[in-house]
């Protein structure tokens, strides 16, 4: 399998989980709010990745000096995600706030590329993109209408 192919994969993967988690997050706020929710899907979350550090590699956090200040707020952002993911899915439906949430990440990671934002390398925002982002939102539109 060439390395091409297995990240199409893992990215699929992600978009499967990114869904599940969707719906998950949506029955955890309609029966106990959002913060509850953010809070048991961060914390659950935080122990397993903390576990598999400590086994597998004993965590390499002192490298965090090396990193962007700015990229420390990962965490943050994290939570507005997940928050808004599981705020808007039980109201919206599924499919419409996923296809809100692909559109947003869409449109910012164009921006971000195209400017070459927070350290990412300069991936220009080319016609046929542009163009394919106006398809992208026609299908939004039909999606929500």
């Amino acid at each position: 399998m060439s390395n091409t192919i297995l990240l199409i994969f893992i990215a699929m993967i992600g978009g499967v989980f990114v869904t599940i988690q969707a719906q998950f997050m949506g029955l955890l706020d309609k029966n106990i709010g959002t913060i509850e929710s953010v809070f048991i899907t961060y914390g659950g979350g935080g122990l397993c990745v903390g576990l598999i550090m400590l086994f597998l590699r004993g965590g390499n956090l002192a490298a965090f000096q090396s990193v962007p200040i700015y990229a420390l707020l990962s965490g943050v952002v994290g939570l507005f995600i997940v928050g808004s993911i599981g705020f808007a899915t039980p109201r919206l439906g599924l499919v419409p706030a996923s296809t809100l949430l692909i559109a947003a990440q869409f449109i910012s990671a164009a921006i971000v590329d195209h400017f070459g934002l927070f350290g990412a390398d300069i991936r220009l925002l080319t016609m046929p993109r542009f163009c394919g982002m106006g398809i992208m939102m026609v299908g939004i539109w039909l999606i929500i209408k």
